[in-house]
């Protein structure tokens, strides 16, 4: 948190499967799992482009999460469903070891494109919804905390104690 390169709007991508993106994808892959994450938006490794991968079928910072698919989403669309939020607990990669109670939209579509090229689009709820928010925020300078409407409910993981939630 503070680097500039975390607040402004990232670049789409205009070209797919090259050799360049594969090496972004396997470096995000290397550096989301090194970190144990939920997700990881391009930007967080110092890269001005429109790509968020995430998922996975567990993950030691949300023991109780649903299993996410893994997902490569490129150039996002993201359209919420009605305006029904859900609140919970948000942490991330670029601001270690605290959390917040952040709204999120509950149920949105998804649209975009895969390292190929290829466009696809998912209808989600809940923590799914949640992942795709939170990533793609970080393609519009949007850090979770901004989101937050009350600072009562953000602090350091370890002291805040949430239940679910294991510690960075």
């Amino acid at each position: 948190m503070g680097d500039p390169r975390l607040l402004r709007v990232a670049q789409p991508v205009t070209r797919f499967a090259t050799p360049q993106l594969a090496a972004l994808l396997q470096d995000m892959r290397d550096t989301m799992a090194h970190l144990d994450g939920a997700g990881l938006a391009a930007p967080q490794i110092g890269v001005d482009l429109r790509v968020v991968i995430f998922g996975g079928m567990s993950n030691s910072r949300y023991p109780d999460a649903p299993a996410v698919p893994d997902t490569v989403l490129i150039n996002p669309e993201l359209v919420p469903l009605s305006d029904e939020e859900e609140e919970g607990w948000e942490g991330c990669l670029s601001v270690p070891g605290l959390r917040g109670w952040v709204p999120r939209w509950r149920c949105l579509r998804y649209a975009g494109f895969d390292e190929a090229g290829r466009r696809f689009e998912r209808t989600v709820e809940d923590f799914h919804a949640r992942v795709v928010q939170h990533e793609c925020d970080h393609l519009d300078g949007v850090l979770y905390p901004m989101r937050i409407r009350d600072f009562r409910l953000f602090g350091f993981t370890d002291v805040l104690n949430i239940p679910g939630v294991a510690d960075e």
